[in-house]
């Protein structure tokens, strides 16, 4: 029988495949490892111990840490089979994001990772009216600490009070408010209960090759749905999740554990790509053009290609060079989930040529996430597409290119914000407010935000998106955003890949200044990525190729206020800040 309600997922994970390493965190140079069931009776301490404070259902529980690790998991199972309602926040807002969240959400009790969130917590604690206490996973003086409530959960057991509550859960009552990141406005409290999560969950599992004991690394926030419902699929699956110790050391997480899966954003793989690219770099001679020609051969490649000649080729490359990327990123990883942004698909091709097959998924926070999701069975994996819906999930695009999205995984409402949520639905559906089309073959493309495409002064529409995800094929380009709306022409604003434009000048003999405004500055620079966009641009009318750009003398980053928590482009954010650049493109 399969769940309806989130916490019935440990449920089935403990009666069907339990598992020696249900969960592990790595502490102090070692892995710690938490059974299913050792993981099972966390749990219900916590939702005892919750009890005992006066938890009552519907009563919402912030959490917010630095890193994924097991006790966000049993603080979030905890607190549903309680029938109380979780609220997770990314760390790396502002103060006054915590207040207006903690304050909008009701929050009573909030639980944290580490010292730097809690004095951060604490300095608004003042001013959020109905939090009665912090608890933090690490030691902090002057902070309760989880394992009290672990403790006091212990002495206080009492499974008939637990089970009564369980019972009264619905599958339709609201399990989490996730706050979205906003790149425009205030966040948003998006409303999902259990059904929205299990039906995706249970959907979603069915596009992917799971198999009982394999292993998966997690290391996107699990404050983020795409993550969260990931991780919820494995334990559904009966997968080992091993949460990365944070980003820096994913390269070594990854040959530590040697997972089967994992999920990725686009820029994590751009990352590892540059850094592979620039390893062939280093090479000489004989080895370097069969680097290089392995690379040719890895960007032809196409699922399910019978061409005798192109396999032969991809053979050899994969012999000599394409296999030993796996083996730097672990030996076993077999899949990664790409979401959260567009995916270059010469990313897409170069992995799966490697034996590291790229499956690009959609959704949003308000569908659970997952729409649509590209697939390894059935010929259902296309590159360049973000798949097919999935079970029970029905698509259409509007008139006006709009995608809508109707089924169980569509969110209960904008908590608090009934007039927003009466605008984003109709009919049953769901408005994205993404723009795309459905190929001949039934794949979903996603080409643009709705509210993103403008029109120049001669009345030429401009899609944005898909404009920049073809220039940021250029090394060069770190961050893009094309602009001009109601001016004469598009341009964009790029903040080049300061390392990449170091490395690149230093091959070239180009002298350049120490700070990374002399690096924006610099002509030869300039003139070098103006060429590679001239590359790049062919496949758009007239119109729309890019006729100026400027760099950015600075990094797009979430704390100087360009990027929003899951790494997308504040587009107003930067424009406003770079005002005096735009002036100097136009004027």
């Amino acid at each position: 029988m399969n769940p309806t309600r989130i916490f019935e997922i440990l449920d089935h994970q403990l009666k069907n495949n339990p598992l020696e390493c249900c969960l592990s965190t790595k502490k102090n140079g070692l892995w710690i490892n938490k059974s299913t069931l050792e993981f099972y009776e966390m749990v219900n301490q916590i939702t005892f111990a919750l009890l005992k404070l006066g938890v009552k259902p519907n009563e919402k529980i912030a959490l917010i840490s630095s890193t994924n690790r097991t006790e966000w998991s049993v603080i979030d199972m905890g607190i549903l089979q309680l029938g109380a309602i979780t609220v997770p926040l990314y760390p790396n807002i502002s103060s006054n994001d915590y207040e207006f969240i903690l304050n909008h959400s009701e929050s009573t009790y909030c639980f944290v990772s580490d010292k730097e969130i809690y004095l951060k917590l604490a300095s608004i604690k003042k001013n959020v009216k109905g939090l009665k206490g912090i608890y933090s996973f690490d030691k902090i003086s002057g902070c309760k600490n989880w394992l009290n409530l672990i403790e006091l959960g212990n002495k206080n057991q009492d499974q008939h009070k637990l089970n009564k509550y369980r019972s009264n859960i619905s599958d339709s009552d609201v399990a989490t408010i996730i706050y979205t990141s906003g790149t425009t406005g205030i966040p948003k409290g998006v409303m999902l209960t259990h059904k929205n999560i299990v039906s995706n969950v249970i959907s979603a599992s069915k596009k992917f090759p799971f198999k009982k004991k394999q292993i998966a690394l997690s290391f996107l926030p699990l404050c983020h749905i795409f993550e969260r419902t990931f991780v919820y699929g494995y334990m559904y699956n009966g997968i080992s999740v091993n949460f990365a110790e944070s980003l820096d050391t994913i390269s070594e997480n990854l040959m530590e554990v040697k997972p089967n899966f994992m999920t990725a954003v686009p820029r994590l793989l751009e990352k590892v790509y540059e850094k592979i690219y620039n390893k062939g770099n280093e090479f000489s001679g004989l080895k370097k053009k069969i680097f290089f020609w392995s690379i040719k051969v890895a960007l032809k490649f196409e699922p399910y290609n019978n061409n005798l000649i192109y396999l032969i080729k991809h053979w050899i490359a994969k012999k000599l060079v394409l296999s030993k990327w796996k083996n730097a990123l672990g030996g076993k990883l077999e899949l990664i989930c790409s979401g959260s942004a567009p995916l270059q698909p010469r990313l897409a091709r170069v992995f799966s040529a490697a034996g590291i097959t790229i499956a690009e998924a959609y959704g949003l926070t308000e569908t659970s996430p997952a729409i649509t999701i590209n697939e390894l069975k059935n010929k259902c994996l296309k590159i360049g597409t973000v798949g097919k819906p999935i079970e029970n999930v029905e698509i259409k695009i509007a008139n006006d290119g709009e995608i809508l999205c109707k089924g169980p995984n569509v969110m209960k409402g904008y908590y608090k914000d009934p007039k927003l949520t009466k605008k984003v639905m109709s009919r049953g559906f769901f408005h994205t407010g993404d723009i795309g089309l459905i190929d001949n073959d039934g794949f979903l493309k996603v080409t643009d935000r709705k509210k993103q495409i403008f029109k120049t002064s001669g009345g030429k529409y401009i899609a944005p998106q898909v404009i920049e995800n073809y220039l940021k094929q250029s090394n060069l380009i770190e961050q893009i955003i094309v602009i001009g709306e109601g001016k004469k022409m598009p341009a964009a604003l790029i903040q080049p890949n300061f390392d990449q434009a170091r490395l690149w000048m230093k091959q070239n003999s180009i002298s350049y200044g120490k700070n990374l405004e002399d690096i924006s500055k610099n002509i030869k620079l300039i003139e070098k990525i103006t060429i590679e966009i001239r590359t790049y641009d062919k496949n758009f009318g007239s119109w729309e190729r890019v006729k100026a750009i400027k760099l950015t003398p600075d990094i797009w980053s979430i704390e100087g206020g360009h990027l929003t928590p899951t790494m997308k482009v504040k587009r107003k954010a930067v424009i406003s800040k770079y005002q005096f650049l735009i002036n100097e493109i136009y004027n």
